[in-house]
């Protein structure tokens, strides 16, 4: 018997019960799907990830201002203003590793154009924060060092405000209010979307750090140098949790804190907000992974069974062929083929399952999926074992049956 005998044989079986043949291909069809959404749904949140880091920017630590400790009581995150722009001039002339260092001021506030207004926020920078942060520019011109210097009343737009205030058109050259104070538009970001807290980077406007400075109130007077914030950019393969090792240490020693004296401000390093999302995402992978292979198991136990089956329904078949001269092999071989086979079927539909849900829960769910040509072939050649090694206990019972007590089978 040729391997393709084998196979029109083994379709012919299936064919003749096809109810049985579905059911044992079931646990087949939830493995292979399950291990396809598992795939499908990990590889998209791993790259939702890669892709809202990159936005922020890369190679960068945020420090930012601290708590203060009043009466034994913290106040939170950004009540302690002791951050300042020579903090950032130190950390880039101290640390080797640092090649950027954009201090920034940020405020909530409402700006006006024509009879149209919008909240959003307002980061005081200078133009060092576009390059640290990988804004880049596609209208006008970004912030400059002469606007800083000369702390010129020029506003650069996120694509948010502008839809907000123009519509969409072109801002460039129109004048703006923040508070009192006429700005003129001379140029709008580059889109970055959501980052990976789902806020809307483009929801922002860029003003020269001297300008926010001494024209937005609630600004700290008393310090003429301090600062919300520092973005630190270093240099590519630097390594991330030195440099924040490092940086921490420097400013410690310029804010004269001792040991045991809480730092007076935070840091944060974007590595360890991919690695938290991408241990998040390998939990769920490992779940689904788990739902595979006791699938798989299940359905690797429906095919032992039936094929068990089948062996006792055919023993006269299988005795009449040996009786005939059918090699022992051939018997071996042709079963084989028949639990492979139904679970290749259960696999290829398995497949199809598996992408539909991927869409289905992309659709619904919200979460990001991407389908993935190399889980699709493993999860078809993991089922093709799972036929040759389930099928191969009858497949060898049935070529060891003895011709004459076969064919006296009733």
């Amino acid at each position: 018997m040729t391997a393709l005998d084998a196979l029109r044989s083994a379709l012919d079986s299936l064919r003749a019960s096809p109810l049985r043949s579905a059911l044992t291909m079931l646990g087949i069809v939830i493995g292979v799907a399950a291990v396809i959404a598992m795939v499908a749904v990990g590889a998209g949140a791993r790259d939702q990830v890669m892709r809202q880091i990159a936005s922020l920017g890369t190679n960068l630590v945020m420090v930012g201002q601290g708590s203060v400790v009043r009466s034994g009581v913290k106040l939170g995150a950004g009540t302690a203003a002791t951050l300042t722009e020579d903090d950032a001039t130190a950390i880039l002339n101290d640390i080797p590793a640092v090649t950027v260092t954009a201090p920034s001021v940020r405020w909530g506030l409402q700006i006006v154009a024509g009879n149209q207004n919008w909240g959003t926020v307002m980061f005081g920078i200078t133009p060092d924060y576009m390059e640290a942060r990988d804004w880049s520019i596609v209208q006008g011109r970004g912030i400059s060092d002469q606007d800083v210097t000369q702390a010129e009343k020029v506003v650069v737009l996120g694509q948010t405000v502008v839809r907000s205030l123009f519509g969409g058109g072109d801002p460039v050259g129109e004048q703006v209010r923040v508070f009192a104070t006429p700005l003129t538009v001379v140029g709008v970001l580059g889109e970055k979307g959501q980052n990976t807290q789902g806020q809307d980077q483009d929801d922002v406007i860029f003003l020269p750090l001297s300008t926010a400075k001494r024209n937005i109130p609630g600004m700290a007077k008393s310090n003429p140098r301090f600062i919300h914030s520092v973005v630190v950019k270093t240099h590519d393969g630097a390594d991330q949790d030195e440099a924040q090792a490092q940086i921490r240490e420097l400013l410690r020693q310029r804010h004269r804190l001792i040991d045991g004296q809480d730092d007076d401000f935070w840091m944060r390093n974007l590595s360890e907000v991919a690695a938290t999302r991408d241990a998040s995402s390998r939990a769920l992978s490992f779940l689904l992974a788990a739902v595979a292979a006791v699938s798989l198991l299940v359905g690797g136990i429906g095919i032992m069974n039936i094929m068990l089956v089948s062996v006792t329904e055919r023993t006269r078949e299988i005795g009449l062929r040996l009786a005939i001269g059918a090699r022992r092999r051939d018997i071996l071989m042709q079963f084989l083929i028949e639990s492979t086979t139904l679970s290749l079927i259960g696999a290829a539909v398995g497949v199809v399952t598996g992408i539909g849900t991927a869409m289905v829960v992309a659709g619904l769910a919200g979460w990001p999926t991407l389908i993935r040509l190399d889980s699709v072939v493993l999860a078809v050649v993991v089922s093709g074992l799972v036929g040759v090694f389930f099928g191969l206990y009858p497949a060898r019972r049935a070529s060891r049956l003895n011709p004459i007590e076969a064919l006296r089978h009733e």
